[in-house]
């Protein structure tokens, strides 16, 4: 590998989180407060955006299995996803949000995993891919920041009761929609650019139907199975978090140490959430490390312990802030670090086993399917999960936190043990996946 090809894929990555960064963490808030759709209807919001994810497996993994250049579908999913996303910042109907939000996802999804084959194809899996894939952390964080930032000073007013401060801010999170067209504009002529990869000839004429068979294999079955309620939970946090940490933020405003916090990331939540991709950050440069230190089913028990701990840190944070005689939002603070090692140790790490774990001429088919299950299948439910255990822990008029994150914490604490009882890898320290490899040598 030359290095330049690593330091271009890293640009790659950047933009392509910088993109969805840009608006995610602020959908349900924008949603909510601006154009007052209901929690159900938000809920819908969210589905249709990864419906994408699931036809992203049989349209784009085959093309760039089998048709067509990588770096070509990129660059023009990109071009037109930032066409389209760019028009969510002044579509008022809710037929209409959705309606874009589902053209918008069906180009938009595919984009992730192809970011991943293509970065597989062109550098070594332990040693570069962290160190390629961070950089899309960074470019997260940095527009997380920025968006917050440009919320502080050009949507908060100097003066104006806390409710008036409140809706200029939302009101202001339209801008991150249009943002996030122009970087996808960018990316996509960015992505014109990078290093050809081609198509690889296989032994069968569908890619993702191939890639099928090798996932119904241990340990991919029982991986694919764990991620639909961990990809939940995982969407659960997206949903409440930046609405919560925003609520705090507007509350707490005037208390020394979350000013000083507010100058730091700005307001809204949105880049208070951003320090989980700080703390990923370093999680994503000891992977290297800690993929030949421990076994693959360690990383993912890390993983699923960060979740299931964070969710009780945002539901106790009072209690725990006392009983430590600390701020509240340190505790939060802390919640939110710990989004780096759940997504480190599981999501990253899942990724590298479905590599390892399937033949050379379908992992980007089978990258695609566990995108699928990711930000599919699991954003799908884990929206419409997230709203109904919002309307159950609001039934008393307000907002009980105890009981919103309570029921993630509970669901990842029974994801824990069915990994324990289920899982069985069959890789060990960095090593080629044995079944994949005995399918390339049977193949040869």
């Amino acid at each position: 590998m030359v290095p330049w090809v690593r330091t271009r894929l890293s640009v790659m990555m950047l933009l392509q989180y910088a993109i969805w960064g840009a608006w995610l963490p602020l959908l349900w808030p924008y949603l909510s407060n601006v154009r007052k759709f209901s929690p159900t209807d938000i809920g819908y919001a969210f589905a249709v955006g990864a419906v994408g994810a699931i036809i992203a497996p049989f349209v784009a993994g085959q093309l760039a299995d089998r048709y067509f250049n990588t770096e070509k579908f990129l660059g023009l999913s990109h071009i037109v996803g930032g066409i389209l996303i760019f028009q969510l910042a002044s579509i008022e109907s809710l037929g209409a949000f959705l309606l874009f939000s589902f053209v918008y996802s069906v180009v938009y999804s595919p984009t992730l995993s192809l970011t991943n084959s293509i970065s597989f194809h062109h550098v070594d899996r332990d040693r570069d891919f962290g160190k390629v894939r961070l950089w899309g952390t960074v470019g997260w964080i940095v527009v997380g920041i920025g968006i917050g930032q440009w919320l502080l000073h050009r949507h908060t007013p100097a003066v104006g009761l806390p409710s008036e401060v409140a809706a200029a801010q939302f009101a202001g999170m339209s801008d991150a929609f249009r943002l996030s067209g122009v970087l996808g504009i960018v990316m996509g002529l960015y992505c014109l650019t990078l290093p050809a990869t081609p198509p690889v000839k296989g032994g069968k004429q569908n890619a993702t139907f191939e890639a099928l068979s090798e996932v119904r294999a241990q340990p991919l079955l029982v991986l694919f199975l764990l991620a639909v309620p961990i990809s939940c939970i995982h969407q659960f946090y997206f949903v409440h978090a930046a609405g919560f940490l925003g609520a705090y933020q507007a509350d707490a405003g005037e208390d020394g140490f979350t000013k000083f916090v507010n100058s730091l990331v700005g307001v809204g939540g949105g880049g208070l959430m951003t320090i989980g991709q700080m703390s990923e950050i370093v999680v994503l440069a000891m992977i290297p490390l800690a993929a030949s230190a421990l076994s693959r089913k360690s990383l993912l028990a890390i993983g699923i312990i960060a979740y299931a701990v964070r969710m009780a840190l945002f539901s106790y944070s009072p209690q725990i802030a006392g009983a430590l005689g600390v701020s509240e939002l340190a505790v939060l603070m802390a919640a939110i670090a710990l989004h780096g090692v759940c997504f480190g140790c599981f999501i990253f790490v899942s990724f590298m086993i479905v590599d390892e774990e399937t033949t050379g001429d379908v992992r980007a088919s089978a990258q695609s399917l566990f995108n699928l299950v990711i930000v599919g299948v699991g954003i799908i439910v884990g929206s419409f999960v997230a709203g109904a255990v919002a309307t159950w822990a609001s039934s008393s008029g307000t907002m009980d936190y105890s009981k919103l994150f309570g029921v993630p914490m509970y669901g990842a604490l029974g994801c824990l043990v069915a990994l324990a009882l289920f899982y069985n890898g069959s890789v060990g320290k960095g090593r080629v996946g044995t079944r994949a490899a005995l399918r390339e040598s049977a193949r040869a």
